[in-house]
């Protein structure tokens, strides 16, 4: 590959990587997972770089971080299916930048609800609305039907507006 490639691709990762690890740490949970979800990615995205990448790939930077983005989904769920059940949830999260604008409190009951869901529900949440991916993108990177990404979607919401502690954060706004 020449220079031009090699500078491209680079571009991307330090342009996107900050928005990708995000992405993969509310799809794993984990902050270790989601460097290593990013760099596994960006490693099997970097022999396609020439197709896929920058200008000369086939439809610039959106098609080169879709495809990423795939490769991060498809990766979480594949772990996903793998993962060892014998660990022990702690009580404590450790100490991670929230959002900007949310309690920290907030922000922990948000993760937390966040990870009850299935882990193709998690995608799709994840995708659409902190991502902010279209349904057409949202199924492009999940390899899935819209109508799919639209179910998902709909039952993750469902689920998620059950649950306890989320119904807490609600009442506790809505009296301040």
């Amino acid at each position: 590959m020449d220079l031009s490639v090699d500078e491209d691709f680079q571009s991307f990762v330090a342009g996107r990587q900050r928005s990708l690890l995000r992405a993969a740490w509310l799809l794993t949970g984990d902050w270790a997972t989601a460097e290593d979800l990013v760099q596994t990615a960006l490693v099997r995205a970097w022999p396609h770089w020439e197709r896929i990448g920058g200008s000369r790939g086939l439809d610039g930077r959106e098609g080169a971080e879709a495809y990423v983005r795939r490769i991060m989904v498809n990766k979480a769920l594949d772990w996903r299916r793998r993962r060892w059940r014998g660990e022990v949830p702690t009580a404590e999260v450790p100490d991670a930048p929230g959002p900007p604008g949310l309690a920290r409190e907030t922000h922990l009951v948000l993760v937390r609800a966040l990870h009850t869901l299935p882990a193709r529900q998690r995608a799709v949440i994840v995708l659409r609305y902190f991502e902010d991916l279209s349904e057409a993108d949202t199924a492009a990177a999940m390899d899935c039907t819209v109508g799919t990404v639209k179910t998902h979607a709909s039952r993750a919401l469902a689920s998620l507006r059950r649950h306890p502690q989320l119904s807490e954060l609600r009442l506790q706004r809505s009296t301040s």
